[in-house]
């Protein structure tokens, strides 16, 4: 029998299993990142299924907002050229599909002599508030210097890719 959440589980785990087949196979690297995007908002929804709204909205704003502009920027920073693949197509496909069968064995023989009972577990009713608590209150020194240390390294990878002009070299 089927569920709501049984098959908006399989829809979510397809989106994100073909969000990273996708972003094997496409060429372009703006492609690749969409597909990054998708296989990062799809897990986002995977933790709403799972009860774990701070996660998924953390998932969202970090990886799918953060980590991709992030990567957007390092690429238009840098001179990229697109290069021919030293392997033929079918080479390629080849190793992925042997990879994702190695995979998929792999997982299976790790899932299937498991015992999945059903347990009832009450879970945190408050959770984003409870972690919100934790980390403003015991872990606010750490926070803030990481966010400094994020800061720091965002001025230094514009430094560092930042061009001389013509004026500043002489």
């Amino acid at each position: 029998m089927a569920t709501g959440e049984y098959v908006a589980f399989l829809v979510l785990s397809l989106f994100a299993i073909s969000g990273s087949v996708m972003m094997l196979n496409v060429t372009k690297v703006v492609h690749m990142i969409l597909s990054l995007v998708v296989t990062f908002l799809s897990i986002a929804c995977l933790y709403v299924l799972l009860l774990a709204e701070f996660v998924a909205v953390v998932q969202v704003l970090v990886y799918s907002g953060a980590i991709v502009i992030m990567l957007l920027f390092g690429i238009m920073l840098t001179d990229h050229t697109d290069q021919a693949s030293a392997f033929s197509t079918w080479f390629k496909r080849l190793i992925i599909i042997g990879s994702l069968v190695v995979f998929a064995t792999v997982i299976y023989m790790g899932v299937a002599p498991l015992n999945l009972d059903v347990v009832n577990v009450d879970f945190h009713e408050n959770n984003t508030e409870q972690i919100g608590l934790m980390l403003y209150t015991y872990y606010i020194i750490p926070f803030e210097l990481v966010s400094i240390l994020l800061l720091v390294a965002l001025v230094g990878a514009i430094v560092v890719a930042k061009k001389p002009n013509k004026e500043e070299e002489r």
